[in-house]
């Protein structure tokens, strides 16, 4: 498997650190509202990252925090006269929720940056006692110029952002020894939560949280780090710094980044009105639809997002589920129960779509060809599948087709759905009617059922129902 390497710039065969696991971290979102559909593009991206590291054999220790203390979460305490606990702790639960129904797996930690102070106390501590980090009145700085490999996943020089790049410095105040240099813990302000540490009651900044809970929950050395460009400077470069110089080691060696997400080609924004959460999206869509659109693209891929887009992808994704529906009715009408004449020949030549899918995502987790391959299957499903063939033929073909899908967090089944009982009464009335030969009352309560959103087609099994 190869894999896109931020901090070498090209594709590097994965070699994970101890033989058969994989330790992995992926930075979560700040937790002081509703998901966005920014937010949910890495949580998709390494999700599948990890189901396919996993299918490959690997042993995955999947780690995602969740930032729970910040300037936004204080700000929206303050705004609803709460104390900052009950804002973070009422959005990991929504999140949470988006999460499940985007089909992304619980990680194997979500470690919460509050519950983890003091971890982070002691590393700052031992970045003071090493000289990488000075305190001024209360305000913990990393000295960003001794760590002479500053600057090596971004590739930026250090001098050019001090000369030239002025909106790329780290915020900074006159008491810094240098522009460049970051905080690793502040002084509380009136209102704000605190603890106490040995330069002043306050609290971390956000850098050193995830260097922290990287190193607890998988240890000094790790083998990918992910998540979004965005975070690549300053987030991960400060990242690198403050973890090689504690503990004196290579911090990640595979660094993953997905890229940008646009909103009808233009960046999301508030103030643009194209602004979107994942719950917003999911009163639309299944949101099994947005995460087949996600993956519809290359991760290191600018993805742009539109209703036209997403009703392609809507319909593209039925195709597959259709596809397993039809072999599933197949299957349970099928007489015959082993392979027919000629039916392993065809198992044979169809395990091309599972080889294609596999080098797709050896290449750099190519999800793009990956679902191309899974296309190619459900064409080859929908040819060679059908009234003849055997139960085993036609059950070997929807679990390839549904395996391979698993792979990608897709769910390739049918939902099973109940109606309520009003919609069902009048499905029930209208095959009176037909049975009747009242037709003109059997399409009336067809148009009926079409305005409150449910299709019917009449079929040899009997009448079927679908959302429209």
């Amino acid at each position: 498997m190869k894999l896109y390497n931020t901090l070498s710039k090209k594709k590097e065969e994965f070699v994970p650190i101890e033989e058969g696991k994989v330790r992995m971290y992926v930075c979560g979102p700040t937790v002081y509202n509703f998901i966005h559909i920014g937010n949910a593009r890495p949580m998709i991206v390494f999700d599948t990252a990890r189901r396919y590291m996993e299918y490959r054999g690997y042993e995955v220790n999947y780690v995602s925090n969740f930032t729970d203390v910040d300037d936004k979460i204080i700000a929206k305490a303050l705004e609803e006269g709460v104390e900052a606990e009950e804002i973070s702790s009422r959005y990991i639960e929504e999140c949470k929720k988006d999460m499940a129904a985007m089909n992304v797996r619980p990680a194997t930690t979500h470690p919460q940056a509050t519950k983890e102070i003091q971890g982070m106390i002691e590393m700052i501590q031992t970045l003071v006692d090493k000289g990488y980090a000075y305190n001024v009145n209360g305000t913990v700085y990393f000295r960003t110029r001794k760590f002479a490999e500053y600057g090596k996943l971004s590739h930026k020089n250090l001098d050019d952002l001090r000369s030239g790049e002025r909106s790329l410095l780290v915020t900074g105040e006159d008491q810094k020894e240098d522009p460049l240099d970051f905080v690793l813990w502040k002084p509380k302000k009136e209102g704000e939560p605190s603890w106490k540490a040995p330069w002043s009651d306050g609290r971390p900044g956000w850098h050193i949280e995830c260097s922290e809970m990287s190193k607890k929950y998988l240890g000094e050395e790790i083998d990918i780090h992910a998540g979004g460009e965005d975070l690549i400077f300053p987030h991960h470069e400060n990242e690198i710094a403050q973890s090689e110089c504690c503990n004196g080691k290579i911090f990640a060696r595979y660094w993953l980044h997905n890229a940008f997400l646009n909103i009808d080609n233009r960046k999301m924004s508030k103030s643009l009105g194209n602004f979107f959460t994942v719950r917003e999206i999911g009163e639309k869509y299944d949101l099994q639809v947005l995460r087949f659109f996600m993956l519809s693209a290359h991760y290191r891929s600018p993805l742009n997002f539109s209703e036209q887009i997403m009703e392609s992808s809507r319909n593209a994704l039925e195709r597959i589920v259709t596809a397993v529906d039809t072999l599933k009715r197949t299957e349970a009408a099928a007489r015959e129960e082993g392979l027919a004449a000629g039916e392993q020949e065809k198992l044979d030549a169809m395990k091309v779509y599972r080889e294609k899918f596999e080098e797709a995502m050896d290449d750099d987790l190519n999800t793009a060809d990956a679902i191309a391959a899974v296309f190619e299957l459900v064409k080859f499903a929908n040819t060679e599948a059908g009234e003849g063939s055997s139960k085993a033929f036609a059950g070997a073909v929807k679990k390839e087709i549904k395996e391979l899908c698993d792979v990608l967090g897709l769910i390739a089944e049918k939902k099973e759905e109940t109606l309520d009982s009003e919609i069902e009464a009048m499905i029930a009335e209208r095959q009176a009617a037909r049975k009747a030969r009242d037709f003109a009352r059997a399409d009336a309560i067809r148009d009926e059922l079409l305005e409150k959103g449910i299709m019917l087609e009449d079929t040899r099994e009997g009448v079927k129902w679908k959302r429209a």
